[in-house]
């Protein structure tokens, strides 16, 4: 019969059917020697033979005193087992036996009278080997001491996970006696702790005999019923010498401050990878919207279920941010993530609108005081401060809303917005180290959102100078239609000095131009315009092209060492020509009805300001229903194609002769304008018409 199929009590009852035998008799190999009233022996045990050294035929019939003790002790024995027969009262004690070898072996012996059903009188005698017992209580002794100076909580349970015993330290853990444990389960002793789990470990243990080792719990025992502790939990299978399974050994070690440090270390760690994602991620363009989006998509969720970034519409303004006590504060969202339909983010602003919240609101407080604003615990009362309006409130209050910061957003000095965090979700509320860390994001991130918002100013004012500089609407002229776009670059640049003019001359001719100034920002939207200027002055004296060139590179090279490219052509419709020079610019492109698109081939030029070099002047064919298409090289160039392949694209997409003037820069600006080339694009097209 295995150890898993041996019989155990079942409550109080007892045990039915075989039982085996438990090992510690077969340790301690106890002999067995029965002798009658004269001495001699009649019977032998197997242990016996192993103890004495002599075999069942050689010891039965022999006197036992003189077959196991020396000659010396034979009075003595004599006496004692004289004692035992006459007053029926058993002898237990040490004696030196005389081994078959001629050893002398200290044995313990328990000696006691027998009588059978006919009255005759024997004598049992119980023999182990001193050493043996000797060794086995020093073991047992070193485990009870061991046992109960223990730091670990130790119990034993039986194979029905009852308690059988504890030490004083699982006392101590368990705030309950040792008698408050035996006999009882794990649900009735810890009922504050997941008993069925590790009920269930323990059950796996007596199956298996695979210990669990360093299993963490965390809960609360009688000892501290107001706090969370958490203790290493150990489980061993413990048997016999014969294998029979007595029980479980559990073994609790508290390591409630190890198991904080490490989650400190833990959240410290994380903080440190936030930072670090922020540092990589915050910043990358000095698009103000973009990086607001950066700043709450490293927040959420490693810091926060929702986050907004909200900023002052005095600072977007260019404003002073300081508000009164009784001052409310008119914000302007930027960004919130994440961006699902939860109630949570429906009750915050939408990216572009402005909101006012008044004096009471929370990051009102946190604007105005430049401070970090906690709520660890939101009540219902907090709801009203937290959100625009009641309705926001009732929406926080549905998504479940139980912890709520605010930081502001600080650079330079002055405060920017706030960085708004709200948890829905995360059951942990919102602590002194989450506080540190929505600093060092907001503080990270305040100086990116001031840079791109000073930046923004600047190109906003510098596109403001430019496209005062262009012709709001291409005056109309003989013999020409015309349309035309400007395209400024994107956000993540300065803008560009490109530009194009339809300048009416005399006669009926029509001076077309496109440009393009080398760099960008408001010096090169003021050169542009000084050029266009000139061009204007220039054209207006009717000057051969390669001619009024020359002069606007002498006025290019005394403009501080500026670059420019150029095409100049002048349309004379009685002639049905153009006359184009160029100066390092773009070759225009001509669509001719009933002929593939080309580019023209004309002498590529020096850019303006080079100086040094002539100009020459092309005369080309320009019939009714011709087009000239005008361009700069932002319209074609990308990073990832070639210069040849961008034009052949272009001159595919000007396929159709008919096709009205604005719908082709239309498509050629959507088609043709690369997301990547950050740089603005000017583009002219002319049409020439039947004089009538």
């Amino acid at each position: 019969m295995s150890a898993a199929e041996a019989p155990v009590a079942q409550g109080d009852e007892p045990v039915r059917g075989p039982v085996r035998a438990g090992g510690l008799l077969d340790v301690l190999g106890v002999a067995s020697v029965v002798l009658d009233t004269d001495g001699r022996i009649v019977l032998w045990s197997p242990q016996a033979e192993e103890l004495f050294g002599y075999s069942a035929h050689e010891a039965l019939g022999q006197y036992a005193a003189r077959l196991m003790v020396h000659d010396r002790h034979i009075e003595l024995v004599g006496r004692l087992f004289a004692d035992v027969m006459r007053t029926g009262q058993s002898w237990a004690g040490g004696f030196p036996i005389k081994h078959k070898d001629g050893s002398t072996r200290l044995v313990e012996f328990r000696n006691m009278r027998l009588l059978d059903d006919r009255g005759d009188v024997y004598a049992l005698g119980l023999a182990v080997d001193q050493s043996t017992v000797r060794r086995l209580e020093q073991d047992v002794a070193l485990s009870e001491r061991m046992v109960e100076q223990s730091p670990s909580g130790l119990a034993v349970l039986d194979p029905h996970l009852r308690f059988v015993s504890v030490n004083p330290a699982l006392e101590r853990i368990n705030g309950l006696p040792a008698a408050e444990h035996v006999g009882r389960p794990l649900a009735e002793v810890l009922p504050q702790l997941e008993t069925e789990a590790l009920e269930a470990e323990a059950r796996r243990v007596l199956r298996t005999g695979v210990p669990v080792i360093d299993r963490p719990v965390v809960g609360r025992t009688s000892a501290d019923p107001e706090e969370d502790h958490t203790w290493s939990l150990s489980l061993y299978r413990l048997e016999d010498a014969l294998g029979n399974v007595l029980g479980v050994a559990a073994s609790m070690v508290d390591i409630t401050e190890a198991h904080r440090a490490s989650v400190e270390a833990e959240a410290a760690r994380r903080r440190l990878a936030v930072i670090a994602d922020a540092s990589a991620r915050i910043g990358t363009t000095l698009e103000l919207d973009r990086t607001a989006c950066e700043l709450a998509d490293v927040a959420v969720p490693e810091l926060a279920d929702v986050a907004a970034v909200d900023l002052l519409d005095a600072v977007m303004e260019g404003r002073p941010s300081t508000l009164g006590p009784a001052e409310p504060a008119v914000i302007r969202a930027l960004a919130v993530r994440p961006q699902d339909d939860s109630d949570a983010v429906r009750a915050a602003d939408t990216p572009g609108r402005i909101a006012r919240y008044g004096p009471d609101r929370l990051v009102t407080e946190c604007v105005r005081s430049g401070e970090a604003v906690l709520v660890p615990q939101v009540k219902d009362d907090d709801l009203p401060r937290i959100a625009r309006s009641p309705e926001a409130a009732a929406l926080l209050d549905r998504a479940g809303l139980h912890s709520y910061l605010a930081v502001p957003l600080i650079a330079r000095g002055e405060v920017l917005g706030a960085l708004d965090l709200k948890r829905t979700r995360n059951q942990a509320p919102f602590d002194a180290d989450d506080v540190l860390l929505a600093r060092e994001l907001a503080n990270r991130a305040a100086v990116q959102i001031d840079n791109a918002r000073w930046y923004q100013n600047a190109r906003n004012t510098a596109l403001t100078l430019q496209r005062s500089l262009l012709p709001s609407h291409p005056p109309v002229t003989t013999g020409l239609e015309v349309a035309s776009r400007y395209q400024p670059a994107g956000a993540t640049s300065e803008v560009g000095g490109d530009w194009f003019d339809v300048i009416p001359l005399e006669g009926g001719k029509t001076a077309l131009v496109v440009g393009d100034v080398m760099g960008s920002g408001i010096s090169a939207a003021a050169t542009m315009g000084r050029l266009r200027t000139a061009t204007t002055t220039l054209a207006s004296l009717d000057l051969d092209p390669a001619l009024l060139l020359e002069h606007l590179d002498k006025t290019t090279s005394a403009l501080d060492h500026s670059i420019a490219t150029c095409v100049y052509a002048v349309h004379d419709p009685h002639l049905r020509q153009c006359r184009i020079a160029n100066a390092g610019h773009l070759p225009p492109a001509r669509v001719r009805p009933g002929r593939p698109p080309e580019l023209l081939e004309l002498p590529t030029g020096v850019p303006l300001g080079v100086g040094g070099i002539a100009f020459s002047t092309v005369t080309v064919d320009f019939e009714p229903g011709d087009e000239l298409v005008f361009y700069t090289d932002g319209l074609v160039e990308t990073r990832r194609h070639s210069l040849d392949e961008r034009l052949d694209f272009m001159l595919s997409l000007l396929d159709d002769p008919a096709r009205p003037l604005e719908e082709t820069c239309d498509l050629l600006l959507w088609t043709l304008h690369h997301p990547d080339n950050h740089d603005d694009v000017a583009l002219l097209i002319a049409r020439a018409q039947q004089l009538p």
